[in-house]
């Protein structure tokens, strides 16, 4: 069955067009293997913890932020299971996922989560990353726009509601 009643036709067009970009070769394996570090944060848990090893100065900020980002990652988990929208229906996906429901991506929420802690420490090549990982979900056609927008919503927020906690009460942001 196709869900695409339930979704907004811009949202299905948007996912349209980006999923056929999985077409090339190196953008499906680039895609896929963003999906597969990103499955339960497990990119995002590893750099917080490769952070805390290599920065000992601000190693609790860092273990904090990682966290922020799991903490961040189980809420997303816990709002898939309330809202339980179907993945897209309409496109081939290029991956399998861990479950049945879309919204929302918890591969944004987690990417976000970390883009925010972990580019307040300095870690500048994790926004740009983090962004890669959103626009995969689209790419391996697992999530609708509004899927991996609202996912990175809630890894923002997040991660900076507790931006005063993982810096040890300074805000620096």
């Amino acid at each position: 069955m196709d869900h695409h009643d339930d979704v907004p036709d811009l949202d299905h067009r948007i996912l349209t067009a980006l999923h056929a970009r999985g077409a090339a070769p190196s953008v499906a394996a680039a895609a896929r293997a963003l999906s597969l570090a990103g499955e339960h944060g497990a990119l995002w848990l590893a750099a917080g913890l490769a952070g805390a090893a290599v920065d000992r100065e601000r190693r609790g900020a860092w273990l904090r932020g990682t966290a922020l980002t799991a903490g961040a990652h189980l809420a997303s988990m816990g709002v898939k299971r309330l809202v339980r929208r179907p993945r897209p229906g309409h496109v081939e996906p290029l991956v399998r996922t861990a479950g049945r429901h879309s919204f929302p991506s918890s591969h944004a929420t987690s990417a976000a989560a970390a883009a925010v802690a972990f580019g307040a420490l300095g870690a500048h090549v994790v926004p740009p990353l983090a962004a890669a990982m959103c626009l995969s979900r689209l790419v391996v056609g697992v999530h609708y726009p509004s899927d991996v927008a609202a996912g990175a919503a809630l890894g923002a927020i997040t991660a900076r509601l507790g931006a005063r906690w993982m810096t040890g009460g300074r805000d620096h942001g």
